[in-house]
């Protein structure tokens, strides 16, 4: 059974909130959008991505039928389904991106989960991040497609506060609305009993630590209350960005 609840707060210093999410348990579906871009263009591309994918998702579609960006033997009918939404929502955001002035150049992160029955899935583009947190123990499942992450921690060992606070920490190699085909990260694995699954903007995990995100979600057990501790404790420690936070717990019957 799961349980999971979202929040996602504009924040103190941007006029509007550019983050989307979907929380749905019925399809075990999760998704946190960060968008950017001029005007308004970051809300309407993130708003973009999360609609093509919650369309895509609650569609019927097995292992036989027409793929329109292939089938991939190494995933399950679920990866393919996850990559797929994906894939379509980057043809969505570029294809308005290209069919409107204002919005050229537009783009969104995404990180998404897909909880079917034992098995996790885990998509993503972007910055936004997927932590797990089971038998006492935070980890990430992604990794961020930004300079940082991609090209400085290749050529060079880089300690944790190096990349935490370089000044191109915040530029990104990957996003969706950038080109067409997108490149998606996929990955699968059985989740544990009892486990936690956060899903967040960087407007959280760019101002709070591993400790701190641990120790928020140790401290409630209802998904809802570590959502709105984590937006409120972004927010408290200076988060000059919008704030979103998806929570989704395993819960054992």
């Amino acid at each position: 059974m799961l349980r999971a609840s979202g929040v996602s707060d504009t924040g103190r210093v941007r006029p509007i909130n550019e983050d989307s999410y979907i929380c749905d348990e019925s399809l075990g579906l999760f998704v946190v959008a960060d968008g950017m871009g001029g005007h308004s263009a970051g809300e309407v591309a993130s708003r973009l991505a999360i609609e093509s994918v919650d369309d895509f998702m609650r569609r019927g579609q097995e292992a036989g039928d027409d793929w329109p960006y292939g089938y991939d033997q190494a995933l399950s009918v679920d990866g393919n389904r996850l990559r797929t939404a994906v894939c379509l929502a980057n043809r969505r955001v570029v294809s308005v991106a290209e069919s409107h002035d204002d919005y050229t150049g537009m783009g969104t992160t995404i990180v998404a989960a897909l909880i079917a029955g034992p098995l996790l899935v885990v998509g993503h583009v972007g910055d936004s991040r997927l932590y797990s947190y089971a038998n006492g123990q935070l980890s990430r499942a992604t990794r961020d497609d930004s300079w940082v992450e991609t090209i400085l921690a290749m050529q060079q060992p880089v300690s944790l506060e190096v990349l935490a606070t370089h000044p191109m920490r915040n530029v990104l190699t990957n996003v969706l609305g950038a080109r067409e085909p997108a490149e998606v990260h996929i990955s699968e694995r059985m989740l544990e009993p009892d486990e936690v699954i956060l899903l967040c903007s960087d407007g959280v995990h760019g101002v709070l630590n591993d400790a701190q995100i641990a120790a928020v979600i140790a401290s409630h057990a209802e998904p809802a209350d570590v959502a709105y501790a984590l937006v409120q404790a972004a927010l408290e420690g200076g988060s000059h960005d919008n704030v979103t936070a998806v929570v989704a717990r395993v819960i054992q019957e």
